[in-house]
């Protein structure tokens, strides 16, 4: 029991620095929408609606690069941290080379925008507006994590809280002179947002990467030429281990976005009510995703040192501390979700309604913990594949599709409007929860030589 007890120590050692790290980043998007909200309306609407297309697109690149914590972590842990220098730099052509694809998609999103059913002619033109200007700072988050996902193999997990506190920091004065046009800058409204960001973006990849060079501790970790090459061969590892991970991040966002469009004719109790119930579910998943992240970082080291029996003490110890953390936000969320629904709103219809679907968010936190963090175990493991396909069948053969038909149709039940989203977000969960589990558990009854030799890779 006691090497549980030491596990959970180290784990959370690791993730309460990524946890504090996700609220800066969260607090970034907060802060772009308050400041546009101060400016006008029309200009928040329009940073909303960029927002929903810059999510997918910059999310695929993120996990795309999710890859790196658990090939760094597992060379760190075999003793070949030699290795990790060139493996970081293929990071680096990686990202730069989806960068780009990233930024042509973003500048061609007018298309998307304008294809809305009636929207404002003024707010498409602020929200292509703040997509381009928001599309410049793509390298320079991809970098940053390309940056971070290094540092957090090594088991570094500090330094990337820094940086988003920073980030978080010059976001707000930058915005406020971009938006308003201060100190001789030009007006520029939500686009102004836009603009902020993308040199937050910068500043931050900056930040971490003279922290990286001045660290004794990475003083071993050095490319010996200044630019190498591309190693295609490498690269190639990199895309194969991310793009399952890119498919199941862009699946999970995608569902959340289709289901809001869903909602959205329902009127504006339903879609207020629904937003209040998705915005407060999105702040708790912070805890499970930190610790998801953290498992990844320990199972990988594990395995690197050829102890299978640590990697599936680090798995099942992670999983039990989000089911703790899980368990308590829940009843969090049961006892208080009245007054949090009024923080949102005091309309008496959208609270009742944001309060009804909280309590349906409290009955998925469990599975969405275990599933979180049992993706973060099979990172570890390098089984990516089953993560795109446990994430696809049960968020887009069960969750969807079960939401649907309880939301929008009488075939089981009358019509429940977004509280059968709401059972599907559930179903779907919960069928993810438990694929993860058998997996993790199939993973782990492996000869101990054909795991280390999966690690390996």
């Amino acid at each position: 029991m006691q090497k549980y007890f030491t596990e959970a120590r180290q784990l959370l050692a690791l993730a309460i620095p990524v946890i504090l790290a996700q609220i800066a980043q969260t607090a970034m998007g907060f802060v772009d929408t308050v400041m546009a909200g101060g400016y006008s309306a029309t200009d928040m609407a329009a940073v909303a609606i960029g927002t929903s297309i810059w999510l997918p697109a910059i999310l695929f690149g993120h996990g795309l690069l999710l890859a790196l914590t658990p090939i760094v972590a597992q060379l760190n842990g075999s003793g070949r941290r030699d290795r990790v220098a060139s493996h970081v730099r293929q990071g680096f052509w990686l990202a730069g080379v989806v960068s780009v694809i990233i930024m042509i998609v973003l500048w061609n999103a007018g298309y998307i925008i304008r294809s809305m059913h009636n929207i404002d002619p003024g707010m498409a033109d602020t929200a292509v507006g703040y997509l381009r200007a928001l599309l410049w700072g793509a390298p320079g988050y991809l970098f940053f994590q390309v940056a971070r996902n290094q540092c957090e193999g090594l088991a570094k997990t500090k330094p990337g809280m820094v940086m988003g506190f920073i980030g978080l920091l010059v976001n707000i004065p930058v915005n406020y002179i971009f938006i308003y046009g201060r100190f001789g800058m030009p007006e520029l409204g939500g686009v102004g947002c836009g603009v902020a960001t993308a040199a937050v973006y910068w500043v931050m990849f900056a930040s971490m990467l003279a922290w990286i060079k001045r660290a004794r501790s990475m003083r071993d970790i050095r490319n010996h030429s200044r630019f190498g090459k591309p190693d295609y061969a490498l690269i190639l590892r990199l895309t194969q281990l991310g793009l399952p991970i890119a498919l199941a991040l862009f699946f999970e966002v995608t569902l959340f976005a289709v289901v809001a469009l869903l909602v959205s004719p329902l009127g504006i109790i339903d879609v207020a009510g629904h937003q209040i119930a998705l915005n407060f579910s999105s702040l708790m998943f912070v805890l499970p995703l930190s610790l998801g992240a953290a498992v990844t970082i320990r199972v990988g080291f594990r395995l690197g040192q050829g102890s299978t029996l640590d990697a599936r003490t680090s798995s099942w110890t992670g999983i039990g501390v989000g089911v703790c953390f899980a368990t308590l936000t829940a009843l969090f969320t049961i006892v208080m979700r009245k007054p949090i629904a009024l923080l949102y709103n005091d309309n008496p219809e959208v609270v009742t309604l944001a309060s009804q679907l909280m309590l349906l968010a409290a009955i998925y936190q469990i599975s969405d913990s275990i599933q979180v963090i049992g993706s973060g175990v099979l990172r570890g493991y390098k089984d990516t594949r089953s993560i795109f396909f446990i994430t696809f069948i049960a968020y887009w053969v069960l969750g969807l599709p079960c939401g649907y038909v309880l939301a929008l149709t009488d075939m089981i039940a009358p019509r429940m409007g977004p509280a059968g989203f709401w059972m599907g977000f559930i179903i779907g969960l919960t069928s993810a929860a438990i694929m993860m589990a058998l997996r993790i558990r199939w993973l782990q009854r492996q000869p101990s030589g054909v795991i280390l030799q999966r690690a390996a890779r």
